[in-house]
């Protein structure tokens, strides 16, 4: 069984909630299963990046080529706690993932992904740890698929490689029909259509990224989010 897990950057924000996620992921992997993890970049790290893009005035390029350093470490992060658990793991950027992209530096569209690489490292039982958030430009650079975009690697991935679903852990315990974080009778969906989630982020939703929505019904990928924290039942998007 191929299972696809995504963990935003709340979710591994420090080493302790990294250790958390791990035991997680070594856990279905010593059960046995076949398991990709898509990370973020860690708690507020891109904002940091954005920032010096902004101070330095960088180009769409140069600022592409250092957002994704963000997803990079917590990718090699991640592989080195899953490491120290005796649990066989290799860290991938998006490039070494075989993810291509149209090259619209800050906003690229995945256009293919070349799974063989990672097909290799999973017949070879390793759990594979994957950079969000980025792919390559067509010509060996970095293209970043825009805020949020970590949750339409995860759900590509799982949609070329043939995952059955894609989980994306985040710090809340799943949809909710408006932000409970600033309304504490916001409810919470058990299971949500496709086109339902996507107008709740045309009405300001942040939970999901749309692209990685539209790609899930496109593709007929069930998705489920919920919380890395408790890790109760979440809500399934899409199909169930």
């Amino acid at each position: 069984m191929l299972t696809v897990e995504k963990y935003g950057g709340t979710s591994i924000a420090d080493q302790s909630l990294m250790d958390s996620a791990a035991d997680h992921v070594a856990g279905l992997a010593k059960q046995g299963q076949q398991v990709v993890v898509v990370v973020s970049a860690q708690g507020h790290t891109t904002d940091a990046l954005v920032e010096q893009a902004r101070t330095l005035g960088l180009t769409p390029r140069q600022k592409d080529q250092l957002l994704a350093t963000g997803e990079l470490q917590s990718a090699e992060k991640m592989a080195m706690t899953l490491l120290s658990r005796g649990v066989a793991a290799v860290s991938l950027s998006g490039i070494e993932a075989g993810i291509h992209t149209d090259g619209r530096y800050g906003e690229g569209k995945i256009l293919d992904i070349d799974t063989a690489r990672i097909r290799q490292a999973l017949e070879r039982g390793k759990v594979v740890v994957v950079a969000g958030f980025q792919g390559d430009s067509g010509a060996g650079d970095f293209v970043t698929l825009g805020r949020g975009g970590s949750d339409t690697t995860a759900v590509a991935l799982a949609a070329w490689l043939g995952a059955a679903d894609c989980r994306i852990f985040t710090d809340v315990e799943g949809v909710y029909d408006r932000d409970p974080n600033r309304d504490s009778g916001a409810k919470k969906y058990d299971r949500i259509s496709y086109e339902d989630m996507l107008s709740l982020i045309d009405a300001g939703a942040q939970v999901l990224h749309r692209p990685c929505v539209e790609l899930a019904q496109q593709k007929g990928l069930k998705l489920w989010v919920g919380s890395a924290f408790t890790r109760g039942p979440g809500t399934t998007v899409g199909l169930w």
